[in-house]
């Protein structure tokens, strides 16, 4: 009898373990199916030549993406509340200008195996060098300061119950933890991904009705009336679209990821240099500056498309998002608010690491976002001192429309004498060797020098017209 009660309670465990046993095999037989389908999906041509393209994109994607920052969306907004389409034929004439000076930053950098203020360093004076860091830092805290009073705004259209002082403190705290802790090759992937947080400006301008039409032939014909606030608005535009810690984090971004190959040192790197890099490098930047401003583009369309047909002008991006939200409705008032979240997130870090780079290569100081903490305080210090002048300028009730102009005054004056040196040394056989610029590629920089420069002068004059 014993025996058979055995035989009966270990049957019952059996059947119950059968049981929930078959969930679990329904589950792995499910995942193996979909493994097996991703890989016959993934082996397809289009998917592959897509999947191929995608691990081609790196530190030109992620560039031209943080060049979107709250204080560009803000400008752009501006621009489309307050004129219209007039001025979105800026977002297709910077476009080549912009790319060409990314891309040969990013050839200083592959070439040259060091940095740009490292090159800078090496074949100029130490006080031009210092010069020029001193005005980078000074521009980029200013970038940050309104790109974490921006976030902030935009984050309390979600959460409006925390304080603008608590959100401007834990998005730079969480800036900091992920670009101090983590490792370079997962933080770069993670800086890739957010990249897709910009689509969110797309979306919103798709979901919106718009006079296409309109959008396009504004986009091919440039149109300008010289009045100050125009003026003003256009070298904003020009001085948020080709901004100077984009220059100094392309080119350390392609030394990075060369240290990422192994090749640690300065002379492996240049030895390693070949045509395929400079031509997937190129693939890169175009893309990325692409994408840049494909995002400017639906920016514009969306703020002109609903806030200047309804006579609304806005001041800073979460205006922006909270003007849209009558009009086009919840979804496109939380996509805007995200992605001020989203682009900020991404921007952050890269402004703060530009500094840093050209601060520790300016004094010879380790650097390098491979290296620990421990291995490069100084490097890791320009970021932490850039970030908590950011948030201290914030607790002093920062103007976010004065942070917003002295951004994009600051940007504007420094833009062409960084400019200057990119020229020069690209074009120098002595660095560059066969890959040096071209004379095309170099006219196209001295005319980009001038627009930057009239640019800034326009900036200045306009405060104090």
């Amino acid at each position: 009898m014993q025996n058979e009660k055995k035989t009966k309670k270990k049957r019952k465990k059996k059947e119950v373990e059968y049981l929930f046993a078959q969930s679990a095999k329904a589950l792995d037989k499910s995942v193996g199916a979909a493994i097996k389908g991703g890989r016959v999906v993934a082996r397809a041509a289009p998917m592959r030549r897509a999947g191929e393209y995608w691990e081609k994109l790196g530190p030109g994607l992620t560039t031209g993406a943080a060049d979107n920052d709250p204080s560009g969306i803000a400008t752009y907004s501006q621009a489309g509340a307050q004129f219209g389409t007039q001025l979105i034929w800026t977002t297709l004439f910077t476009f080549p200008f912009m790319a060409l000076v990314q891309e040969q930053a990013a050839r200083i950098g592959i070439v040259s195996g060091k940095g740009l203020a490292a090159n800078i360093r090496h074949h100029y004076s130490q006080k031009t060098l210092i010069t020029i860091t001193v005005l980078l830092f000074s521009a980029n805290t200013l970038n940050i300061a309104a790109d974490l009073n921006a976030m902030s705004a935009g984050a309390r259209l979600l959460i409006p119950w925390l304080s603008m002082e608590t959100l401007t403190i834990f998005f730079a705290l969480v800036s900091l933890l992920l670009q101090i802790f983590t490792s370079y090759a997962r933080y770069s992937k993670y800086l890739k991904y957010l990249t897709l947080a910009l689509l969110s400006y797309v979306i919103t301008a798709l979901s919106i009705h718009l006079n296409w039409t309109e959008v396009i032939q504004h986009t091919l014909i440039p149109s300008i009336s010289f009045t100050k606030e125009q003026i003003f608005l256009l070298a904003a535009i020009f001085g948020t679209t080709i901004s100077p810690y984009m220059f100094f984090w392309q080119t350390s971004q392609e030394v990075e990821e060369h240290v990422l190959k192994g090749e640690t040192t300065i002379k492996i790197r240049q030895h390693m240099v070949n045509k395929t890099e400079i031509r997937d490098m190129r693939t890169d930047v175009w893309s990325g500056m692409f994408f840049s401003n494909m995002v400017a583009f639906f920016i514009f369309a969306a703020a002109a498309g609903v806030l200047y047909t309804h006579g609304i002008t806005v001041a800073t991006a979460a205006d922006a998002a909270q003007a849209l939200r009558p009009f086009a409705g919840n979804f496109a008032y939380l996509l805007f608010a995200l992605g001020i979240i989203g682009t900020g997130l991404l921007a952050i870090p890269v402004i703060g690491g530009s500094s840093a780079y050209a601060v520790a290569e300016s004094f010879g100081w380790r650097y390098g976002l491979y290296r620990k903490l421990k291995q490069a305080y100084a490097f890791y210090g320009v970021i932490i001192i850039s970030m908590v002048i950011g948030v201290v300028a914030n607790f002093f009730h920062l103007d976010p429309i004065k942070g917003l102009i002295y951004a994009a005054v600051a940007n504007g004056l420094v833009a062409p004498i960084i400019l200057f040196f990119i020229a020069h040394i690209s074009h120098d056989k002595k660095v560059m060797g066969k890959y040096r610029s071209g004379m095309l590629s170099t006219s196209f920089m001295w005319t980009t020098i001038v627009i930057m420069t009239l640019s800034g002068i326009a900036a200045v004059t306009t405060l104090f017209l």
